[in-house]
């Protein structure tokens, strides 16, 4: 069969018996897909110790059908300074596994991609903020078809951002405001403002959730994203120790 080549981010890593490893891969070309690296605990010639966790590598496969065959791999980065500091690592990983939930097998989703590389980029050049890590989701929601209307109310029309009261219940249909719907969770208009201008922008850094902004920004991500998946990610726990750890 031919060998293909592409480019890819590791989203996860498993191994195999004795030798080998089943790694998922987020690729620019093809979506995600899952390969077996043959020996590849033992060969460092071939894979020579590149196939980590957010890593970002040239491949060379051979496609097929549920588990494609993983020939080579050539390292564009490994973000090296991510791996120096354990919240960066937290993050990458929490992003990486979030990915790899929310994305269907051997889809092209070359806007994703370019958003988690973008991500992976920030954290491995700047300090990490919980900011960042909302500008990554409401995008990741937003390109994957999962994200709230954050527009208009659905109830009434009302544009929410001029809305003098907003609530946001997780079990109906988001975001409303505050005339339509007396219970929920009550939340500023300028944070609807604030996930609407992360749409828009198209950097990371660029936008900031002051104070309890950032606590409300957070609880609605965190809850759209816990309702379309079906076990928590175990990322999760790792991030929220990992801030302990570090004093966040």
């Amino acid at each position: 069969m031919r060998e293909n080549r592409c480019e890819a981010v590791v989203l996860a890593v498993l191994d195999y018996g004795e030798a080998d490893k089943i790694i998922t891969f987020f690729t620019r070309e093809h979506g995600k897909i899952k390969c077996i690296a043959r020996n590849a605990k033992n060969s460092r010639r071939r894979f020579g110790g590149v196939l980590e966790l957010f890593a970002r590598l040239r491949l060379q496969i051979v496609l097929r059908e549920g588990l494609s065959r993983l020939q080579g791999a050539d390292v564009v980065t490994i973000f090296p300074h991510i791996r120096e500091d354990l919240s960066k690592i937290g993050y990458a990983g929490y992003a990486c596994e979030l990915s790899d939930r929310m994305l269907p097998e051997a889809q092209a989703n070359v806007r994703l991609y370019r958003l988690l590389v973008s991500y992976l980029e920030q954290l491995d050049s700047f300090p990490c903020s919980a900011d960042d890590r909302r500008f990554f989701e409401v995008n990741l929601l937003n390109v994957t078809g999962y994200r709230p209307a954050l527009e208009i109310c659905p109830n009434c029309g009302a544009e929410l951002v001029s809305a003098p009261l907003l609530r946001y219940l997780p079990t109906q249909s988001g975001i409303s405001c505050g005339c339509c719907r007396q219970a929920g969770r009550e939340i500023s208009p300028l944070t609807v403002s604030l996930l609407n201008a992360a749409l828009q922008s198209g950097r990371f850094g660029a936008i900031r959730f002051p104070g309890t902004l950032l606590d409300e920004a957070g609880g609605i991500l965190d809850s759209i994203i816990a309702s379309h998946l079906n076990r928590p990610l175990h990322s999760l726990s790792f991030l929220q120790e990992a801030l302990l750890v570090e004093g966040y």
